[in-house]
């Protein structure tokens, strides 16, 4: 029930944040440790025969990340035509659809009940790939050339994905019986961190979302919707069960836009980093309906 309750207390906290953001701005540092907390949480339900299964799922892991560097980035380049945008904000628009799944997606295919240790090395994969294919899909689109800080990309993600991950799976392994008990608790406390990120994104971003162009927030909703369906029609068309399907909509439609702030405000302009930043807030409004979906559909079996 609190759950399916998630996607309204995001956006009471958004509006919080938007009109009174003095009281998460000064909390940026935070979204790190607030992550990793969260994915040490997913490693204490997770065991190594999980990462094993991954392998029979390895055509998934290629379709998810065929559908994340070719239809992501020509559907964002598409959006970008349709709705009129100018050149900066269509290279903001590039980079979010070009660039690697994000790690909040691990989070959403947790909650929706998804296979984890998939979402997790679809992501891993996906970031890898992101290296090579972020510069080379930027410039095949607009001509423009963005240099991936590959060492810290590389490093962030080791620190906010893998490290809390084992850590967690080798406590679920010393200490199982002990743990099995406070379960439960684990998707209240990962909506809770969620909910917070999202009030400081919000914040962070007040300044760019009071001078909102509307093509813009229907260009980046578009894309992300795009990604969730085409996930997960493809992969359900495929013949995989929904399990596989959602997570794989999730890692699809859930982009690093982290990343791509990051890329467009140290490369290109404020106005480029427009697009990440509403990306941002939406996939994890967006991915929150999702798994919201999935839990009731599967409570309700």
């Amino acid at each position: 029930m609190l759950l399916m309750a998630f996607p309204f207390w995001a956006l009471i906290f958004s509006g919080f944040a938007l009109f009174y953001p003095q009281f998460f701005v000064d909390l940026k540092s935070w979204i790190v440790p607030l992550l990793m907390a969260v994915m040490l949480g997913m490693g204490l339900t997770l065991s190594w025969k999980d990462f094993k299964q991954v392998w029979h799922n390895r055509r998934v892991v290629g379709l998810g990340i065929g559908i994340q560097f070719l239809i992501m980035p020509l559907t964002a380049w598409a959006l970008s035509l349709l709705m009129g945008l100018s050149l900066e904000l269509t290279i903001g628009m590039m980079l979010v659809g070009a660039t690697a799944g994000g790690t909040a997606s691990n989070v959403m295919a947790y909650l929706a009940k998804g296979d984890v240790a998939l979402s997790v090395s679809m992501t891993l994969v996906s970031t890898l790939a992101a290296v090579v294919m972020l510069p080379f899909l930027t410039w095949f689109y607009l001509g423009q050339s963005v240099d991936v800080p590959v060492t810290s990309m590389l490093w962030m993600l080791l620190k906010l994905i893998v490290l809390p991950l084992l850590f967690g799976m080798a406590l679920n392994k010393l200490f199982h019986d002990k743990l099995s008990k406070i379960m439960p608790v684990f998707p209240l406390f990962s909506m809770g961190v969620i909910l917070l990120i999202i009030a400081i994104v919000v914040a962070l971003n007040q300044a760019n979302l009071q001078t909102l162009a509307w093509p813009v927030l229907l260009a980046v909703i578009l894309h992300n919707i795009t990604g969730l369906l085409c996930g997960y029609w493809l992969t359900r068309k495929l013949g995989y069960d929904s399990v596989i399907a959602r997570t794989v909509a999730i890692e699809v439609g859930m982009q690093n836009s982290g990343l791509s702030v990051a890329l467009a405000l140290h490369y290109f302009s404020a106005t480029s980093a427009l697009p990440g930043a509403l990306f941002s807030i939406w996939h994890n409004l967006s991915g929150s309906v999702f798994a919201s979906y999935w839990q009731q559909k599967d409570k309700d079996k």
